[in-house]
């Protein structure tokens, strides 16, 4: 279940009430998880769960799952499985038919994506991008023509060298940068990447944790937009609309050039047979 990114504020009742009556929670740093469940006067049996004991520690609280126990999962910060660990155990209990509920709540990636002024209809969560530049850029690469979106993770002694990888394989689109969501000090940084490298450069020492939102392809967009015009031409064709209204209508949803609308217009009204007054 999901624990706030930075406000406590942001847990919800429900976490809380289950928290209160789960038999175990297994959670990422107990330290951290402790300090929480003292904030909100929980007091559950802890024990430890992460990348390193993640196999040993999923045979067990499957087995405690398989006795009855109510087991919850939780995170430092956020929705688990979201870039932490948990899918093994989540699968198993799947496996083994053991009633899987997860609760809804707070997430760095959705929130960040909401305040960007970025595209929302479709993205694409990348996570953290490996550490090595060589590896970075073969990532980035791959997500070139991606026309989603992108929602990256990064740790501030990286994110200058990430946006500089960022810019030089992508392109240097529109993006956004979320630094310490939810907290007091919470701040977004919003424009083109290069922009936004220039930026942090002269911070003598960057600090927060960055949630990183970046455009997705403009080519890929464009391709959509053509296909989406060309879809709504044909659409109001069929249904008897006047060619000078359906040159409005597809320059106004899609944005596209006037010549180019007008020009499917015309080849779509002469394949249907001529239009009313156009």
């Amino acid at each position: 279940m999901p624990t706030p990114i930075g406000n406590p504020g942001d847990i919800t009742l429900r976490a809380i009430e289950v928290l209160r009556r789960v038999g175990v929670v297994a959670s990422e740093d107990t330290r951290h998880t402790y300090r929480l469940f003292q904030s909100l006067e929980i007091d559950a049996r802890l024990v430890s769960y992460h990348d390193h004991n993640e196999e040993s520690r999923s045979r067990q609280l499957l087995g405690l799952l398989r006795e009855g126990t109510d087991v919850a999962l939780v995170s430092d910060a956020g929705t688990p499985l979201v870039n932490d660990p948990g899918y093994r155990l989540v699968a198993a209990a799947v496996e083994a038919d053991v009633p899987v509920r997860p609760l809804p709540g707070a997430t760095a990636s959705v929130t960040a994506l909401i305040g960007s002024g970025m595209p929302n209809h479709q993205f694409h969560y990348v996570g953290f991008l490996p550490r090595k530049e060589a590896a970075r850029r073969a990532a980035l690469t791959a997500l070139r023509s991606t026309p989603a979106t992108l929602i990256f993770f990064e740790a501030p002694h990286r994110i200058v060298a990430m946006l500089a990888d960022l810019a030089a394989v992508l392109g240097d689109r529109p993006a956004a940068l979320a630094r310490n969501l939810t907290k007091d000090d919470e701040e977004f940084l919003r424009g083109r990447l290069n922009e936004l490298t220039a930026r942090l450069r002269v911070e003598q020492v960057v600090r927060g944790q960055f949630t990183v939102v970046v455009a997705g392809s403009p080519e890929a967009h464009a391709d959509e937009d053509r296909a989406l015009a060309a879809r709504l031409t044909e659409t109001l064709v069929r249904h008897g609309a006047e060619a000078r209204l359906i040159r409005e209508v597809v320059r106004e949803v899609t944005g596209l050039p006037r010549n180019w609308v007008y020009e499917q217009v015309r080849l779509a009204t002469e394949r249907s047979g001529p239009l009313g007054n156009s």
